[in-house]
């Protein structure tokens, strides 16, 4: 069975797969042959996720999941959140919104932060909502060179290396995006099941 995941960001195709297994295929927009670029005009990572997979099934009518992840610092009231691929302009480079994310906490004490990830499914006509948080700090620098987005300077709790110093497997047993692609899984299953 194929899923659309409303993305065209390769990174998290592979994540969301890993997560997944083997049951489901993933397919991303471009797999699916589907070339636009969905807004994300709203101020909740819910709101933006809907937006994107209720516009997915309007073109396709089929099964369809879309994402909105947001790194939420707690010295910074939350922010960057739903700007996390825009915080430092629209070209949305990693390593500009890094370097705004670094600059805007300077040396300040509290460093908390979370990535937290919404899905938004729509199956069989209905909408369903899963969250996945992972909670952490933001290290004074870079760390690593793997992953994407802000994962050198995100530091998992529990962890003294970030989230680019990890391999696949490490950082998805940590992930915010494996823990609501874990929900979204366990339904997918019972759906599945339930069709037999």
């Amino acid at each position: 069975m194929k899923l659309i995941f409303a993305t065209n960001n390769q990174h998290k195709v592979e994540e969301i797969q890993a997560a997944i297994g083997n049951d489901l295929e993933i397919i991303s927009l471009k797999q699916a042959g589907i070339d636009i670029d969905i807004p994300e005009p709203h101020d909740t990572l819910e709101a933006n996720a809907s937006e994107k997979s209720r516009t997915i099934h309007q073109l396709t009518g089929q099964h369809c999941f879309s994402e909105d992840t947001g790194l939420e610092v707690e010295a910074l009231n939350g922010e960057p959140g739903v700007k996390s691929a825009r915080y430092a302009g629209e070209d949305k480079t990693f390593d500009k919104n890094i370097d705004k994310l670094l600059t805007r906490l300077g040396n300040g004490e509290n460093r908390k932060a979370r990535f937290r990830t919404v899905i938004s499914l729509i199956w069989q006509g209905k909408e369903w909502l899963f969250e996945g948080i992972c909670e952490g700090t933001i290290a004074k620098e870079r760390h690593g060179a793997g992953g994407f987005g802000y994962d050198p300077v995100f530091m998992p709790a529990g962890s003294n290396r970030s989230f680019a110093e990890m391999t696949m497997a490490e950082k998805n047993a940590l992930s915010h995006r494996k823990k609501a692609a874990d929900k979204l899984v366990l339904f997918l299953q019972q759906q599945v099941i339930e069709t037999r």
